[in-house]
């Protein structure tokens, strides 16, 4: 019985990996790469040894003013892997985004107008599994004093109105220059308020960052500690400004998923609190690249790791998508101390994605619980298109037991045991 259970298994599925994708996303505010600003060949020389040593699917940068130098950083700093999104010129500088079309496609750039500067949001494709991310870029009032904070509270407002319509599950980034001082300041409290659906999660810890050393292995501003022609800011790194931030689903595993620990101020080795970025030892990065990142802004960029999960194709013979929901028997199992879990989703209500367009899908979750009935783990809580999923659960830090995984889509619910043998 259990031969020929195998055979019609292999007659009736063909089955298909595609590679798991990690996308990287970074942010760099350039400082006043505009007309009358520094813009030189010696100050792109150090821009690209920068984003070369990166090497990320999305940049974000910040303080680019005006079509004409969101064109040159382009063809004078970045290599033929890039293309460039849709720019749109609003007050004082601006967001642009570069990416890499080997695994993206540009969709639309919206800005999001504030008292002050616009708040860009990028809608881009993710080709491996043909469904959209946004990612939004801010430069947020700069300067301390309760005035400036509440400006940028103004400003928050503005984004989390946008983030607080989308649809529960969407996957959204946010990185740039915030210039918030602390955890405790109104714009950041909005930003990851929980009583709506929009909020974001930082993360590395809450504090007061501002010349604090706890969170010296953080901050992003200043790479100076004397001034320099280009007008940047002083005072060695002592502020955290520069940050990404991600939505709930983008944190629970399934889908796009933040990878822990991939967070990263690049040259930022925790040992330059109030110095300057440059002075030796440095031990995140070159002497080469610590003169680069001193010479080319005041800010360091950060960077953040983004996984795609890898999906299992399972079609039938006809290769249609499938007809019903089917939450499949995990395998293997017993297991120790990780087992796939696959998944098909069926015809979805096509609910709206964003605001201005639509995107087909449904609201995913796959959590485990212990023989208690305790939850251990949400591995998908998102927006899925049709199709067959698959699941990595690594249970290497639960002990030896029965546990239950459990597959919920509005009206439908399904449970299978499976056995974590150490």
């Amino acid at each position: 019985m259990r031969k020929k259970l195998i055979f019609m298994l292999i007659l009736t599925f063909t089955v298909t990996i595609f590679a798991q994708t990690r996308i990287r996303v970074m942010t760099y505010n350039i400082l006043n790469y505009k007309a009358n600003g520094t813009v030189t060949a010696t100050k792109n020389a150090n821009l690209k040894k920068i984003i070369n040593a990166v090497n990320p699917d999305i940049l974000i940068v910040q303080e680019i003013d005006g079509s004409t130098y969101v064109n040159k950083f382009y063809t004078d700093v970045l290599d033929s892997t890039y293309k460039k999104a849709a720019f749109v010129d609003g007050y004082d500088t601006d967001n642009a985004m570069y990416y890499k079309d080997s695994l993206l496609t540009f969709i639309r750039n919206t800005p999001i107008h504030t008292d002050l500067r616009d708040i860009s949001k990028f809608m881009i494709r993710i080709n491996s599994i043909d469904d959209t991310i946004l990612v939004y870029s801010v430069h947020l009032k700069a300067s301390q004093g309760s005035d400036n904070e509440q400006k940028r509270a103004s400003e928050v407002t503005n984004l989390r109105t946008d983030t607080d319509n989308l649809q529960v599950g969407t996957d959204y980034i946010l990185a740039g220059d915030f210039n918030i001082y602390s955890s405790s300041e109104p714009a950041y409290q909005k930003l990851i308020d929980k009583n709506n659906t929009g909020y974001f999660v930082d993360p590395e810890p809450a504090g007061n960052w501002h010349n604090n050393s706890a969170y010296r292995s953080i901050h992003t501003q200043s790479t100076r500690t004397t001034q320099l022609a280009d007008g940047g800011s002083t005072g060695g790194l002592d502020d955290r400004f520069d940050m990404i931030l991600f939505s709930q689903s983008v944190k629970d595993s399934g889908g796009v998923f933040y990878v822990p620990g991939s967070y990263t101020v690049m040259g930022n080795d925790g040992n330059h609190f109030n110095r300057a970025i440059n002075e030796l030892p440095n031990n995140a990065v070159s002497a080469d690249l610590a003169n680069a990142l001193y010479s080319s802004s005041d800010h360091l960029p950060v960077y953040a790791d983004f996984e795609v999960s890898p999906v299992v194709g399972i079609k039938d013979k006809n290769n249609t998508v499938p007809n019903e929901f089917v939450l499949y028997q995990n395998y293997p199992n017993p297991f120790n101390p990780t087992t796939t879990i696959q998944y098909s989703i069926s015809t979805p209500l096509n609910p709206p994605f964003a605001k201005g367009g639509n995107t087909r899908g449904v609201f995913v979750s796959l959590k485990v619980f212990d023989i208690l009935g305790r939850e251990v783990a949400t591995l998908v809580n998102k927006k899925q298109s049709p199709g067959n999923y698959s699941v990595t659960f690594d249970a290497g830090n639960l002990p030896s037991g029965i546990y239950f995984y459990k597959l919920m889509e509005n009206t439908f619910v399904q449970t299978k045991k499976m056995i974590l043998m150490k």
